[in-house]
């Protein structure tokens, strides 16, 4: 059976790239255009997605076949790539997300304008008056509603930019102006966490890198304000409009999945306003490069915490471990591309028929082992007083709920995360911090 989900996800890979992500080679498209590649416009699809400052993702490292999905498709409703997204996230639960304004018609020939992508989804937490929007409605469970919460991924790629040079002023600061931001013994996961400060497995093995957490319940002042260095306070703009534009796509996913579940409408959505309490928040990760002679896993094997993660990176490090098998499998970073994964709250809502997949960090490989691997995180979680268990009203999730049976203790998102951030730092207790991750055990 897993070798069978994974020759599917291999082959759905190929057929709907426009070339293989493991090595960017042109290949055939299948995927509904009526033109061909060639071999000038292949290379420069290439270039598009490599980043020019960085040394390239080397060809003979072994990569997880991840489907790349289309915002702008998935905002016209683009039924074929929605089906995409439900089978990603049902199967791996990790896939690219692609940012790029779509520039080409329906019948595949380049159209001379580039559209906008500045669209809106359905939610409640739009601006009164919407601009760079398009009028248009949309239906979702049978149910015609208003397009509201906007999406510009123009600005969200530019808010990305500038938050990667932000980061790397935050940890340039001194070690002894940043510990004073390590939050933990105020019983809190928010601020700085220093290098070595976490575990990566129940041997107590120290992590190789540094976070510093921005609470969104901060930057948009529903919480009063943690003490934070000097040089994030400028840019509290660019960081609230990169948390709203990312949670606008949180939003966005979370409708499509609601629908394939058969939900009522917004019930996922429901469990995640923008502004309400929340764990939800923006990382930095910060890793060096290791020793030659002594590399380590940098972040340990986990699954996440919350619903949605969505990770911009540059380098690689970034490991998964597809369903069945004992062999981590790089993911290739692309530029204009998101990396989007389920957390363990969505397989908690959906008695497991969507997939939160373990993952973890090591060093760059190839000719980037020897740069820094910064990453910049929006990781959205369910509202704190949510309680995670499987919801009511879905004839597909009751039909699952039987066959898994008890789903144990209940717990709040809140409990729930705090148990795992806190136990994975050091001193914590790491056996408490498994998530759905748990069922393997440390070699």
């Amino acid at each position: 059976m897993a070798a069978t989900m994974t020759t599917q996800l291999e082959d759905e890979a190929r057929a709907s790239f426009q070339e293989d992500i493991r090595s960017l080679s042109p290949l055939p498209p299948t995927n509904g255009y009526s033109h061909t590649l060639d071999s000038e416009s292949s290379a420069a699809e290439t270039r598009e997605l490599e980043f020019p400052d960085l040394p390239p993702f080397p060809e003979d490292v072994s990569t997880v076949p991840l489907l790349r999905i289309k915002l702008s498709k998935l905002l016209k409703g683009d039924e074929a790539e929605i089906d995409r997204l439900w089978k990603a996230s049902c199967e791996l639960g990790f896939f690219y997300l692609d940012l790029r304004a779509d520039t080409t018609s329906n019948n595949g020939v380049r159209s001379p304008e580039v559209e906008e992508l500045s669209h809106n989804v359905w939610g409640d937490d739009a601006p009164a008056t919407p601009t760079k929007s398009e009028s248009t409605n949309g239906q979702i469970n049978g149910h015609t509603k208003s397009l509201e919460v906007q999406i510009d991924s123009e600005k969200l790629l530019k808010n990305v930019d500038e938050l990667f040079k932000i980061g790397e002023q935050v940890f340039d600061l001194p070690v002894l102006e940043k510990v004073k931001y390590d939050l933990k013994s105020k019983g809190s996961y928010f601020g700085y966490k220093g290098y070595g400060d976490g575990i990566v497995d129940s041997k107590g093995t120290k992590d190789r890198n540094e976070f510093y957490n921005v609470s969104k319940d901060d930057i948009l002042g529903l919480s009063e304000r943690l003490p934070a260095p000097s040089v994030l306070e400028s840019p509290r703009p660019i960081i609230k409009s990169y948390m709203q534009q990312s949670h606008a796509i949180v939003s966005l996913i979370l409708r499509l999945l609601n629908s394939r579940l058969d939900l009522a409408p917004d019930t996922l959505p429901s469990l995640h306003r923008l502004h309400a309490i929340s764990g939800d928040q923006l990382r930095w990760v910060y890793a060096p490069p290791q020793p030659f002679d002594d590399r380590k896993t940098a972040l340990g094997e986990h699954t996440d915490f919350g619903s949605v993660t969505i990770l911009f990176n540059r380098l690689g490090g970034l490991q998964v471990l597809p369903p069945g098998s004992d062999e981590w499998k790089y993911v290739k970073p692309l530029r204009h591309h998101a990396v989007v994964n389920l957390g363990d709250a969505m397989v908690k809502f959906t008695a497991g028929i969507l997939r939160s997949n373990i993952h973890r960090v090591v060093n760059p490989p190839g000719e980037q082992e020897d740069h820094t691997r910064m990453s910049l995180v929006y990781f959205a979680r369910p509202e704190d007083d949510i309680t995670l268990k499987a919801l009511e009203g879905s004839a597909l999730i009751d039909e699952k709920k039987k066959e898994l049976g008890d789903e144990g203790p209940e717990i709040s998102a809140k409990e729930w995360i705090l148990k795992r951030a806190l136990g994975r730092r050091a001193g914590g207790n790491y056996e408490e911090s498994h998530g759905t991750e748990a069922r393997r055990t440390d070699s």
